[in-house]
């Protein structure tokens, strides 16, 4: 995608699922949750403990089990999982990193060790290319929201 695609309005959107994408390792990880609750009602012989406990490792694994949707626009990117949807500005992010699973935004210039807890990371679903071609086209872009308009720039008085 080119800038040009960028600035006409363009938009990408996709879903990620973790668990389709790697069947053996859905398996394998199901089974470890199984063992643990099985591990739980033993030691603690107690199924309000069992329950919690299935809770917990659920929750914790949310971004794996179930789909996150991705979609990106000249405003912005917007993420909606189970739960909750996020939307963020590009002008909230400087700098991105790919990787070979996906993107890290970052609202830093600069590397920084804050920026894992204050960047944004985008999974790809076999789209790489586009969503590395679309972040760098909108990376920074203003708000155009925040800009001022020309009744609100102050007056030259020379």
């Amino acid at each position: 995608m080119t800038d040009s695609e960028a600035d006409n309005g363009a938009t990408l959107a996709w879903t990620v699922h973790p668990v389709k994408r790697r069947p053996f390792v859905s398996v394998a990880v199901s089974l470890f949750i199984v063992l643990v609750a099985v591990l739980i009602y033993v030691s603690t012989n107690s199924n309000a403990f069992t329950v919690l406990g299935l809770v917990i490792m659920m929750l914790s694994l949310a971004k794996f089990y179930f789909p996150t949707h991705y979609a990106m626009d000249t405003a912005g990117i917007t993420i909606r999982t189970t739960t909750q949807t996020l939307k963020k500005k590009w002008s909230q992010y400087r700098s991105a990193y790919p990787d070979k699973n996906g993107v890290l935004l970052s609202p830093f210039t600069e590397p920084s060790r804050l920026e894992n807890f204050r960047g944004l990371y985008v999974m790809f679903e076999n789209n790489a290319d586009e969503v590395k071609a679309f972040v760098q086209a909108n990376l920074g872009r203003p708000d155009p929201e925040e800009e001022p308009t020309s009744a609100e720039q102050p007056e030259n008085d020379s």
